[in-house]
């Protein structure tokens, strides 16, 4: 009875549910159906604009920033990217990086040269034309990009199959995007350098726009070719997001500066020469273990000479040696020369931001000259500094007679009372120089 009575009451309940359930239906049916309906037929939101803001040399950093960042907007289904450039050019090897990702990234890339005052040179140039859309700001210019010999000198033949490699290239790149592909021959092989004007009337450019949203206004409902066929550009109500190199982006970029990396070499060396005459100090051996790793990651985004750096090394080998070595300045003076002409050579390129700054070099050299000539001092000074502890730091002392001194006796030396002898004989009270020390006895004289 009591089984049957829990039965009918679980039903009870049941139905009491069923009846609230329908009513719920009954009541927000039509409100659920009509979002249902607004949410299947309402238009698509329109994908983000991601505009990447570029600015400096065109090295390994910079070509690592603008590949992640396309990858990254064509990952978020991006509508738009734009390359908001300035530059004076930089690395064919990085160039080449960066033109290759713009030219197969599925989401349409404007390369657009601001604001005024910027600069689309050499190696910008190459990027400027491999764009879906190129664009510059009023007061803005673009050429010069003729190749020239970063990180060695090249002969007549090698200067001219640079020469034809880059125009054939940059040629190539302005044919497939319909641009002016003799002005892009000339930019190559005479270095010619134009306007944002001139560009845009010599069909080198697809527009000038002074600001962002003027440009975004300008390439609404464009049709461009991307790597995944043609693409129609919408820039209507879309949310435009600004990307900016991150810390990391900015720490590689600012360490690859020549002047920076020829810094950090030389606080690495101070900071190992440091650790090596003070053993257990940690932290210069640290500090400068960490600057040479940092330089050597520079190295390899700059046009090393590898001769100028070898003398560099040499100068520092000769300045340690001058330590171990009395050459009355010979080698320090070789250090100097050896270190002032490897600094000279280190980078070899015709580039001026990849060249060393004499505000760097001389005062790089006179502080390495100072920093080894005062560790030099320092050592000799220690060298030739008089024991004062143990037995060698009796002699020379001077002290009192306190008995008849001559086979045997007793002195005054240092507080202490030691026993003595001398060569001749020494009455008590008289003071007497201490000459050397064996097995506890002292030897004086009068």
């Amino acid at each position: 009875m009591i089984n049957t009575y829990h039965t009918m009451k679980n039903l009870d309940n049941c139905k009491a549910a069923v009846v609230i359930i329908l009513q719920m239906m009954k009541k927000y049916f039509l409100p659920f159906i009509v979002l249902l309906l607004t949410a299947f037929f309402a238009p698509p939101v329109a994908a983000d604009i991601i505009v990447i803001n570029v600015e400096g040399v065109v090295n390994p950093v910079m070509s690592e920033f603008i590949s992640t960042s396309i990858d990254e907007a064509v990952n978020e289904k991006a509508d738009l990217i734009v390359i908001k450039l300035d530059t004076p050019g930089g690395l064919d090897t990085s160039m080449r990086t960066i033109v290759k990702k713009i030219t197969a990234s599925e989401a349409p890339v404007v390369v657009y040269v601001s604001p005024g005052g910027a600069r689309a040179a050499s190696a910008g140039v190459f990027i400027t034309l491999s764009a879906h859309i190129a664009a510059m700001a009023p007061g803005t210019n673009i050429g010069a990009a003729h190749p020239v010999g970063v990180g060695e000198k090249m002969d007549k033949t090698m200067s001219e199959k640079a020469v034809n490699d880059a125009a054939a290239y940059i040629k190539s790149l302005a044919e497939k995007k319909g641009r002016n592909a003799e002005w892009a021959e000339k930019a190559v092989r005479e270095s010619v350098s134009i306007t944002e004007k001139e560009a845009l009337n010599l069909k080198v450019i697809d527009l000038v726009a002074p600001d962002i949203k003027t440009l975004l206004d300008a390439v609404d409902q464009r049709v461009v070719e991307t790597s995944i066929g043609k693409y129609t550009i919408k820039t209507k109500g879309v949310n435009i997001r600004y990307r900016d190199m991150s810390v990391r982006h900015k720490i590689l970029d600012f360490i690859s500066d020549p002047n920076v990396a020829y810094l950090l070499m030389l606080l690495g060396f101070y900071g190992i020469f440091f650790e090596m005459t003070n053993p257990g100090a940690i932290f210069p051996g640290v500090f400068g273990a960490i600057s040479l790793i940092l330089a050597f990651y520079s190295f390899q985004t700059l046009p090393v000479n590898y001769a100028g750096l070898l003398l560099i090394i040499l100068a520092i080998i000769l300045f340690i040696l001058e330590i171990k070595i009395i050459s009355h300045g010979v080698l320090t003076l070789g250090g100097i020369i050896a270190m002032t002409i490897g600094s000279l050579m280190l980078f070899e390129s015709p580039l001026p931001f990849f060249k060393l700054s004499l505000k760097v070099i001389l005062p790089g050299v006179i502080i390495t000259a100072l920093f080894f000539f005062l560790t030099i001092r320092l050592a000799l000074k220690a060298y030739m500094r008089k024991p004062v502890t143990g037995a060698e730091g009796l002699v020379g002392l001077e002290g009192k007679a306190r008995t008849d001194v001559h086979n045997d006796g007793l002195v005054f030396v240092h507080g202490e009372i030691w026993k003595a002898w001398s060569d001749e004989p020494i009455k008590a009270g008289e003071k007497v120089i201490v000459e050397k020390v064996e097995n506890l006895k002292l030897k004086v004289r009068r």
